[in-house]
């Protein structure tokens, strides 16, 4: 579905954000994209938008290349940036312009999710607090029933209860045909609900596998020492230290936040 070879990219005549990146992704599933502030996450998912062009290299999703920005390939993706600016609208005027755009818009689907993330859809959407247009696009998005969806930053302005029925949405009402690609920097909130981790660091990506990809090669255990059981990387923890390890044979849960600090720690650069 996505597919980028020797990507170079940057702003003005600073220094490549993106220095001939690579990075492919086939088939659906739900994806963690991380990264420290500043490594380019957004800006990534901008240019496999089409909304930013490359300064050399090529993008294809979909078999589209994004910066000819055919209106084919709008119609089977759908983007939510971090900062939202909704238009003047009822949330029910919002989706009577919009949904003919998606041929396989779902008014039932968009309609179980605004009752259960409680949003009058007809207040309009310019007056709605954060965590309420985050609740309404999220619902439009995944009702869309889009190909590929990229979320940036969604669960930003959601109290707990809504952050809870995000995650249980994104698994219950996705396709394990769709692509959805979630950027953020609140690795709990993707916990559990993610198959594959891409992480960004120093204008690469660094890691691009499944969660059952990372059991077969890491293990996440406690340790004495931070040397103990042949740790790979080891912070200080309660009861001793947390260490990525070897497998060798065991299996542990995923501590996405161990390993994106252990891959993007300065001294491992």
């Amino acid at each position: 579905m996505i597919k980028i070879d020797n990507l170079t990219f940057s702003y003005s005549k600073k220094k490549a954000l993106f220095d001939n990146l690579n990075l492919e992704i086939d088939g659906g599933g739900i994806v963690g994209l991380l990264g420290l502030n500043g490594a380019g996450k957004t800006t990534l998912i901008k240019l496999l938008c089409g909304f930013m062009f490359p300064k050399s290299g090529t993008i294809d999703i979909l078999g589209f290349t994004p910066s000819k920005r055919y209106a084919d390939f709008y119609a089977n993706i759908y983007y939510i940036p971090d900062e939202l600016n909704l238009p003047s609208l009822s949330g029910l005027k919002f989706v009577e312009l919009y949904k003919p755009f998606y041929k396989d818009f779902d008014q039932a689907k968009f309609d179980r999710l605004v009752q259960n993330f409680e949003i009058d859809v007809t207040a309009k959407l310019s007056r709605m607090s954060l965590g309420q247009k985050k609740k309404f696009i999220v619902s439009f998005a995944l009702a869309t029933n889009s190909r590929i969806m990229f979320f940036d930053e969604p669960t930003n302005g959601l109290d707990i209860p809504a952050k809870k029925y995000f995650k249980k949405a994104i698994v219950s009402e996705t396709t394990e045909q769709q692509l959805i690609l979630i950027s953020t920097h609140q690795v709990a909130d993707i916990n559990n609900i993610i198959d594959r981790v891409v992480i960004l660091d120093d204008g690469r990506v660094v890691l691009n596998k499944t969660l059952w990809d990372i059991t077969q090669q890491y293990a996440f255990v406690t340790t004495d020492s931070p040397q103990g059981a042949g740790a790979i990387y080891a912070e200080e923890a309660a009861g001793g230290y947390r260490a990525v390890v070897p497998a060798n044979g065991q299996q542990t849960e995923v501590d996405l936040e161990l390993l994106f600090s252990a891959l993007t720690n300065p001294q491992k650069r």
